[in-house]
């Protein structure tokens, strides 16, 4: 016998996953785990029992539901599901599955569109950041095809325009949580910063590495993971995360000079595996690294011109555009929002089955 879960399948930005209504899935915290780790097929490398694809980009989950908010339409809560060892981490969100949050409200009945351009207002739990999801939907029904093309995926479809609100310090309580521009752990100088997502970010020259390589080249090079993973965990502590040691967060970027008339080239790190393009939410802290003086970005880039500010951020797969409304004043940088475009597409939907001895439902 097996627990029927209703589901979405959705591709949302460079990722995908399914997407839930929050009220069919178990409260507790740990039954959750349970019934999502069965879904994805964690603790198999292919996912052959669940949905997963085996890779990190491709193990995540969406939990959606209406907000008591007065300034959400949407709650929405993330999970990452770890491909191999088993674990859900509850503590990041992503920028990537956010991307069809807003098609996925509407398609689960949690928003009514309005007119051909739906505005909904999600929150996310996890973080509590708030974003506006400006979504596509003439005769009231979510456009899915379109022009919008973004690296990583093929095709194009409809834009989906996400701008990012109260993102600085949304994990750590601060943009700089060390309240340091730069940190030197094990002899590599560091920035940590926390905006849309915690960071530690550092210059790739500084371990050996151009910035070009590729996510299977750095994924191969296991010295450097290595070298890189007690940066991490050390930076997470001084950054008040605790012992980061099993957790997904604090992410790690390494920057290096543009080659392709960008601003800067980077790599994220999730942070067992690069990611093949570029996270939503690391491209925003990216970003603002870029952006604030001092920092490990210095020398790296020519300062884009304009307010608001596009920062172009080369990554494996391509570029990925950021536009900051932002200043650097006396206090410091100053983030008022962040803008991206993505795109997303409904894959399939109906029911997800777990055994009864995960959940009874």
């Amino acid at each position: 016998m097996q627990t029927a879960i209703p589901f979405h399948f959705f591709r949302g930005g460079t990722s995908r996953g399914p997407y839930f209504n929050r009220a069919d899935l178990p409260e507790d915290r740990d039954a959750l785990a349970q019934v999502l780790l069965s879904v994805l097929g964690s603790g198999d490398a292919l996912n052959i029992d669940g949905l997963g694809g085996g890779a990190a980009v491709t193990t995540k989950v969406a939990m959606l539901s209406r907000s008591d908010d007065p300034d959400a339409d949407v709650d929405y809560f993330f999970a990452q599901v770890s491909v191999l060892d088993r674990t859900v981490d509850f503590k990041p969100t992503c920028g990537n599955i956010l991307s069809a949050v807003g098609p996925a409200a509407v398609e689960m009945g949690l928003v009514r569109p309005v007119g051909d351009v739906t505005r909904i207002r999600v929150l996310s739990t996890n973080t509590g950041a708030r974003i506006e999801a400006i979504v596509q939907t003439p005769d009231r029904t979510v456009k899915y095809d379109g022009d919008a093309a973004i690296d990583g995926v093929p095709g194009t479809a409809a834009p989906i325009y996400l701008n990012f609100m109260d993102v600085v310090g949304s994990t750590c309580g601060s943009l700089l949580p060390t309240g340091n521009l730069r940190d030197v752990i094990d002899g590599v100088e560091v920035t940590c910063m926390d905006v849309a997502m915690p960071m530690v970010i550092a210059r790739a020259a500084d371990f050996g590495l151009t910035g070009y390589e590729t996510a299977e080249e750095l994924d191969a090079n296991r010295a450097f993971y290595a070298r890189m993973e007690p940066i991490r965990i050390e930076a997470g502590k001084r950054m008040g995360m605790g012992d980061v040691s099993g957790s997904v967060t604090p992410k790690f970027g390494l920057l290096a000079p543009a080659r392709q008339g960008g601003t800067v080239t980077a790599r994220y790190f999730m942070p067992k595996s690069c990611h093949p393009t570029m996270a939503v939410t690391g491209s925003q802290c990216l970003a603002s690294c870029v952006l604030t003086p001092g920092t490990v970005a210095i020398g790296l880039f020519t300062p884009p011109s304009g307010m608001p500010a596009v920062v172009i951020i080369e990554h494996p797969s391509g570029t990925i555009d950021v536009t900051v409304d932002y200043e650097n004043g006396a206090d410091g940088f100053v983030l008022r929002s962040a803008g991206l475009l993505r795109t997303a597409r409904l894959l399939a939907r109906g029911e997800v089955f777990v055994p009864k001895t995960v959940w009874q439902g």
